[in-house]
């Protein structure tokens, strides 16, 4: 993995990832593409739809445990500090060779720096919430949010998704 490389590639997902607007009814969507992604492939996740503040879509697959909750509310968090992606942000400190406590005093049993949770931009509004998932390795959790995002917004997920490893 280019840490560098994919560093560029979510600050470019996350500029081209922008609703017109939101509400409810955005929030079903994106919860249930990616649930009938995650059924589809057999993927033990949890996954999330907030805005900040207010949940508006959560499920927990079979497979799946209290932890990944605990997970979803870490991870987003991490977005709703810094209005980026959690994956993001704990590449960055992994190059910088730091951590959330370290660095900002955050603690660990609230933040997360790991893939998985994505902002939810709106244009004209910014950052209002985040989309999160639990359950697979990290880059696996952030490419399936990014995924389902590009499917809701009509977008090419092949020209925005990670390099493979």
């Amino acid at each position: 993995m280019d840490i560098p490389h994919d560093l560029q590639a979510i600050a470019h997902q996350e500029k081209a990832l922008v609703f017109p607007q939101f509400d409810s009814d955005h929030a079903w969507q994106i919860g249930s593409q990616l649930r009938e992604m995650a059924v589809a492939r057999g993927a033990a996740v949890a996954i999330d739809v907030r805005t900040f503040g207010h949940r508006l879509f959560f499920a927990a697959l079979d497979g799946t445990t209290p932890d990944n909750a605990r997970w979803v509310e870490r991870k987003a968090r991490t977005v709703e500090h810094f209005r980026r992606s959690s994956y993001a942000i704990g590449l960055a400190l992994q190059q910088a060779g730091t951590t959330l406590a370290q660095k900002y005093g955050l603690p660990a049993d609230e933040f997360a720096s790991h893939g998985g949770a994505f902002p939810l931009r709106v244009a004209g509004a910014g950052v209002i919430g985040s989309v999160t998932v639990s359950g697979l390795p990290q880059r696996m959790d952030h490419q399936m949010v990014v995924e389902a995002l590009c499917a809701v917004l009509g977008q090419d997920f092949g020209a925005l998704a990670l390099a493979r490893e």
